[in-house]
């Protein structure tokens, strides 16, 4: 239908997540016929400036262009706590939230034996070593409250039994400004068991 030289780009476009056909088409069509060559050239320089220079953090292994990278550096985060994720975009939403002053650290996927991911292929080691000057006092895991996240951290958190700090989980439930109605019965259950005091 298209020239070969479109068919790419919008094949390309199909493999990033979250773009199907449709959208991938709208975004080729949008970069040949309303970009500019120098804006489409700015924005191709953009992804190989990022894939050259963006690196892990030596520390939490967040994605930076600096190590460690500014929250690892900085002297006001609180050195005693550290919350593990699954991804970067995890840390972004925290850090969106303003209420989280301690470390992170990305473990860069979940454990899946079905898809072949065992504890060598995500950042666990790493994490381990980070607890080996005894400074931590808190890990705080929260990996996603999927089959696979859960897994983690259940794996994570016997790995942590032999140091001497505090093993957390973030709770799960029924999220604020839904109706307990429509919420299915594993959310249900969830937020029963991480009730707290009033």
């Amino acid at each position: 239908m298209y020239s070969a030289v479109i068919e790419e780009l919008i094949e390309k476009f199909e493999r990033l997540p979250g773009i199907g056909h449709k959208s991938a088409e709208r975004i080729a069509f949008y970069i040949l016929e309303r970009m500019s060559a120098e804006e489409a050239e700015h924005m191709a320089g953009s992804i190989i400036k990022a894939k050259k220079s963006i690196r892990l953090c030596e520390c939490c292994q967040n994605l930076t262009d600096q190590s460690p990278c500014p929250v690892c550096s900085s002297p006001k985060r609180d050195k005693k706590l550290i919350c593990v994720v699954e991804s970067p975009e995890d840390v972004s939403a925290i850090e969106n939230t303003h209420e989280y002053n301690g470390l992170y650290h990305v473990l860069h996927g979940a454990l899946s034996p079905m898809d072949g991911i065992g504890p060598d292929d995500i950042k666990i080691n790493e994490l381990l070593l980070r607890l080996a000057d005894n400074e931590v006092e808190e890990v705080i895991l929260a990996t996603n409250p999927t089959v696979n996240g859960t897994a983690t951290a259940v794996y994570i958190s016997k790995l942590l039994a032999p140091f001497d700090v505090k093993v957390t989980r973030i709770a799960h439930g029924i999220p604020i400004g839904s109706d307990i109605e429509y919420a299915d019965k594993i959310t249900i259950v969830k937020a029963l068991e991480s009730r707290q005091l009033m």
